[in-house]
C-alpha cells in the first residue's frame, strides 16, 4: 500500500490478529506501512539516501534524544534501529518524526531521498526556509509540515511533484506569494496554507487542479479578488479564506461547486451582493460571511441550502427584510444575521427551527413583535439594538396603535391648564382634610414607637433567633422568592433567571450530603423539605474578594446561560460573611465518576463520548466568545451529565470571585491532577489557550478511557499517546470499548483518528500552535455531523426544572450547609 495515499495524519495499524483490530485497520488506514508492512528493511541502505538522512541529522537540534538511534556506520538505517525511518529495498520511503521537539532546519540533502514519499515533521519548532530540494521528489506523496517555525517563501519547485496528494504548511511564518506553480501538482486534493504571513492573490491556477477537496488558505494577508474560475474545482468539499484582505465581491461561479460543504470567506473586503448561484449548493452545511461589505438583500432562494445548519452573515450592509423561506431551513442550528440594515419583522416562520441553538438579530433596523418561540427560546442580546422591536425580555411591552378617531388628546402641561380660586365652602373643606392627614401621620408614628420599644425590652429572644437562622436550624420567618430575599438571620438571597422560588430558611435549613471538596469550598447536595435537590458550593472562608466586589462579579455570572454551561441559579450571603452558590444539582455526577467509577457491564459508546466532547467545545466556545470568560480549571471533575448525557461545565468565572492566591493554588491543583497547561507553571494566570489545552486532555481520556493524572512507561497522557502514534500503532491508544464499536461501524475507525489528531493539536506544548474553541467545536461538528446536530437539537433553550439544584461537596453524614 502507498504510505502516503490516505488522508490522515496519523495511520492506524495492528500488532496482533485480534479480528476486532484487524477490521479497524481496514476501515481506518488509507496510508499504512510500506511494502512489506514493516520498518526492518533487511537490505543495506543506499549510500545516497545514508548521506541525506545524516545531513538531515546533523542539522537538527534534538533536546529529548530521540535520533540518539541515528549513528554508527549508518548500516542499521533500514533495520528499524532509526526511529522515524521506514525503507523500501534500501531506499528510504518515509521520514516520520512528529511531536518530538525537534528544532534547527531541515536540509536541502532531502533531495537526495529520491524514493520519499511522506515527509512528516509537523508539530516540532524546526525553522528556516523550506528547501527548494523538495521539487526533486517525484514520489513524494504528502508533506506535512505544519506546527512549526519555517519562515521565507513556499518553494515554488514543490509544484514539480505531480504525485502530490497532500501539502501542509500551516502554522508557520512562511511569507510571500502562493506559488502558481502548485498547480503542477495534478493529484492535490490537500492544500492547507492557513495561518501564515502569505500576501498576494489568490493564484487562478489552482482552480485548475481536478482532484482538490480542501482548499484552506485562512488566517494570512491575501488580497485581490477570488479566482472567477473558482468553479471549475468541482470535487471542492472545504474552501476557507477567512481573516484575509480579499476584495471584490463572491464570483457566481461559486454555484458549480456542487459538493461544497463548508463555506468560509469571513473577515475579508468583499462588497456586492449575494450571487444567486450560491444557493444552489444544496451540500452546503455551513456558510461563513461575516465582517464583510456584502449589501443588498437575502435572496428568497435562500431555502435552496437544504442542508445549512450554520449561516453568518453578520457585520455587512445587508438591507431588505429577512425572508420568510429561512424558515425552510430545517437543520439550521446558528443563524446569525447581525449588525446589517435589516428591515421589517422578524418572520413567523422561524419559529419552526426547532434545531436552532444559537440566534442573534441585533442591531438592524427591524420592528414589530417578536415571534413568542424565540422570545422565549433567547434572552434579550438576540434582539437588543432594534429600537422598534418588541416583546423580548427587556423590550417595551408591543400594543395595538389606536386610530386617530379615537385617540385621545395629550394633556396639557401644568403651567397651561386653566385655574380659578376656591369658595369658601372648600376651602374649609380642604382645610380640615389636611388636619385629619396630620392626625392619622401623628398616630401611625407612635403606633410603631411603641412596637419597636416592646422588641427591645426583649434582646435574648431576637439574639436566640437569629442564631437560628445562622446555623440553618428552624425557626420563625420567611423571605422571598425571586429577586433578593433574607432570612431572619440577617442574611441575604439573589435569585437570578430559571431557578426555583425557595427562602433563605428553605435553603438553610435544608439537609445537605457531602459530594467532595475543593480549593475553593465544599459540595453538597441540598434536600429541600418539599423533596427537590439543588447543589451548593459553600466558599471557604476568606479565599472570596470582599463583599462589594464579590456581588458585581457574582452578578454578572447569573446571567451567564447556555445549554452546555451549569447555570448559577441563587447565591446566598450569611450575616457572618458566609457565601452559598447554588446551581442546578446534575443526578449522573461528574464525567470523571462516568468514565472511570462505572460498573464493568455498563460501557460507554463512541456516540455518547463524541457528544460529551461536543458539547464541552459548545460550552467553552460560548464561555470565550461571547462571555469573554476564562473557566482555569476545567477537569473532567468540572463537567456534569444530565439525563441525556449532555455535557455542563461547571464552576464557569467562579476565578473571578476568589483572590489571587485561591487561584494559583487551584492552577497548582490541576497542574497536579494532569490537566494543567505547561505554560501555566510560569505564568501562574490562566488563559483561553490554557482552555484549549485542558479539553484535549479529557479529549484524550474520552479517546483512551485514562486519567490524565496517570503515568504509563513514565509518560503522561499526551507523550504516552504521541509515542503510540509514532510507532504507527495508533489503534492501541484507544479503549478496548471505542475499538468495538469501530468493528461495528464503517465510520468510526475514521473518526476516532481525526478525533485523536484534534486533540493532540489542542495539547500542543506551544499556546499558539493551539486552536480556539471555535476551530475545535467546528472541527468535531466536521468529523461527526450527525452528533454535532442531535447535540444542538436537544436544546430548547433553559432546560426546565422543577427542583433548582446547586454543585456542592458535603461529608457522608447529614447535616446543614451552615454547620
Amino acid at each position: 500500500m502507498d504510505v502516503c495515499g490516505g488522508r490522515n495524519r496519523y495511520n492506524v495499524g495492528s500488532r496482533g490478529s485480534s479480528l476486532v483490530l484487524l477490521i479497524v485497520m481496514v476501515v481506518v488506514v488509507a496510508a499504512a506501512l510500506p511494502v512489506g508492512g514493516q520498518a526492518a528493511d533487511g537490505v543495506v541502505i543506499a549510500q545516497a539516501d545514508l548521506q541525506g538522512l545524516q545531513a538531515i541529522r546533523q542539522a537538527l537540534v534534538d533536546p529529548r534524544g530521540f535520533l540518539s538511534g541515528w549513528n554508527g556506520t549508518g548500516l542499521d538505517a533500514c533495520s528499524g534501529a532509526w526511529a522515524g525511518i521506514k525503507c523500501v529495498r534500501g531506499k528510504v520511503v518515509a521520514i516520520q518524526l512528529p511531536f518530538k521537539g525537534l528544532a534547527g532546519a531541515l536540509s536541502d540533502k532531502v533531495g537526495q531521498l529520491t524514493a520519499l514519499r511522506k515527509l512528516s515533521l509537523h508539530d516540532n519548532a524546526l525553522g528556516g526556509q523550506l528547501p527548494a530540494s523538495l521539487g526533486f521528489l517525484r514520489e513524494l506523496r504528502g508533506i506535512y509540515l505544519f506546527n512549526n517555525r519555517f519562515a521565507g517563501a513556499v518553494p515554488p519547485q514543490v509544484g514539480s511533484c505531480t504525485l502530490l496528494q497532500t501539502v501542509d504548511f500551516s502554522g508557520n511564518f512562511l511569507s510571500g506569494t502562493i506559488p502558481a506553480s502548485l498547480a503542477g501538482a495534478t493529484r492535490l486534493f490537500r492544500l492547507n496554507l492557513a495561518y501564515n504571513n502569505l500576501s498576494g492573490a489568490v493564484p487562478s491556477s489552482l482552480t485548475s487542479l481536478p482532484f482538490l477537496e480542501s482548499l484552506l488558505l485562512n488566517n494570512n494577508n491575501l488580497s485581490g479578488e477570488m479566482p472567477t474560475t473558482i468553479g471549475n474545482l468541482r470535487m471542492l468539499h472545504d474552501i476557507s479564506l477567512s481573516n484575509n484582505l480579499i476584495s471584490g465581491s463572491i464570483p457566481d461561479g461559486i454555484g458549480n461547486l456542487s459538493k461544497l460543504q463548508s463555506l468560509d470567506l469571513s473577515d475579508n473586503l468583499l462588497s456586492g451582493s449575494l450571487p444567486l448561484s450560491l444557493f444552489n449548493l444544496t451540500s452546503l452545511v455551513e456558510l461563513k460571511l461575516d465582517g464583510n461589505d456584502i449589501g443588498g438583500h437575502i435572496p428568497e432562494a435562500i431555502d435552496g441550502l437544504k442542508n445549512l445548519t450554520q449561516l453568518s452573515l453578520r457585520r455587512n450592509v445587508l438591507d431588505g427584510e429577512i425572508p420568510v423561506t429561512v424558515g425552510k431551513l430545517s437543520a439550521l442550528s446558528l443563524l446569525d444575521v447581525s449588525e446589517n440594515n435589516l428591515t421589517g419583522a422578524i418572520p413567523e416562520s422561524l419559529s419552526s427551527l426547532s434545531n436552532l441553538t444559537s440566534f442573534n438579530v441585533s442591531y438592524n433596523n427591524l420592528s414589530g413583535p417578536v415571534p413568542v418561540v424565540l422570545s422565549r427560546k433567547f434572552n434579550s442580546s438576540s434582539f437588543v439594538g432594534n429600537i422598534q422591536l418588541c416583546g423580548f425580555n427587556g423590550s417595551a411591552i408591543c400594543t395595538s396603535i389606536s386610530s386617530p378617531a379615537t385617540t385621545a388628546s395629550p394633556p396639557l402641561p401644568l403651567l397651561e391648564r386653566p385655574t380659578r380660586k376656591l369658595n369658601k365652602r372648600e376651602l374649609m373643606f380642604a382645610v380640615g382634610g389636611i388636619c385629619l392627614l396630620f392626625l392619622l401621620l401623628f398616630c401611625c408614628v407612635l403606633l410603631f414607637w411603641r412596637k419597636d420599644k416592646k422588641e427591645s425590652e426583649s434582646p435574648k429572644k431576637g439574639a436566640k433567633d437569629a442564631t437560628a437562622k445562622a446555623t440553618g436550624k428552624p425557626g420563625s420567618g420567611g423571605g422571598g422568592s425571586g429577586g433578593s430575599a433574607g432570612g431572619d438571620g440577617g442574611g441575604r438571597l439573589v435569585h437570578f433567571e430559571g431557578g426555583l422560588s425557595f427562602t433563605a430558611d428553605d435553603l438553610l435549613c435544608a439537609t445537605a450530603e457531602i459530594l467532595g471538596k475543593s480549593t475553593y469550598g465544599t459540595v453538597y447536595k441540598a434536600t429541600m423539605e418539599n423533596g427537590s435537590y439543588v447543589a451548593v458550593k459553600r466558599l471557604r472562608e476568606k479565599i472570596a474578594k470582599n463583599q462589594k466586589e464579590f456581588e458585581v462579579e457574582v452578578n454578572a455570572l447569573g446571567k451567564l446561560r447556555h445549554p452546555n454551561l451549569l447555570a448559577l441559579r441563587a447565591y446566598y450571603l450569611g450575616p457572618k460573611g458566609e457565601k452559598l452558590l447554588v446551581f442546578d444539582f446534575m443526578t449522573k455526577g461528574s464525567l470523571a465518576s462516568f468514565l472511570h467509577a462505572r460498573a464493568p457491564d455498563s460501557p460507554v459508546n463512541w456516540p455518547t463520548r463524541m457528544n460529551i466532547a461536543v458539547g464541552l467545545a459548545r460550552g467553552l466556545h460560548h464561555l470565550h466568545g461571547e462571555a469573554n470568560i476564562v473557566h482555569g480549571n476545567l477537569t473532567s471533575s468540572n463537567v456534569l451529565l444530565d439525563e441525556g448525557n449532555n455535557a455542563k461545565i461547571a464552576d464557569c468565572g467562579l476565578s473571578r470571585l476568589m483572590s489571587a492566591a485561591a487561584n494559583s493554588n487551584v492552577i497548582a491543583a490541576a497542574g497536579a491532577l494532569g490537566y494543567r497547561a505547561p505554560e501555566l507553571s510560569k505564568l501562574k494566570k490562566a488563559t483561553p489557550k490554557t482552555d484549549i489545552y485542558s479539553l484535549g486532555m479529557i479529549m484524550l481520556e474520552l479517546l483512551t478511557g485514562k486519567s490524565p493524572g496517570d503515568t504509563t512507561n513514565g509518560l503522561d497522557l499526551p507523550q504516552w499517546v504521541a509515542s503510540v502514534v509514532e510507532e504507527e500503532w495508533t489503534n492501541e491508544v484507544f479503549d478496548l470499548e471505542l475499538m468495538k464499536d469501530a468493528a461495528a461501524g464503517s465510520e468510526t475507525g475514521e473518526e476516532l483518528v481525526k478525533t485523536l489528531k484534534l486533540a493532540l493539536h489542542c495539547v500542543d506544548p506551544s499556546p499558539a500552535a493551539r486552536p480556539e474553541a471555535q476551530q475545535v467545536l467546528r472541527q468535531l461538528e466536521q468529523i461527526k455531523p450527525s452528533i454535532a446536530v442531535s447535540a444542538s437539537s436537544s436544546f430548547t433553550g433553559e432546560p426546565s426544572h422543577t427542583t433548582a439544584t446547586v454543585t456542592t461537596i458535603t461529608d457522608d453524614t447529614k447535616s446543614t450547609i451552615t454547620e
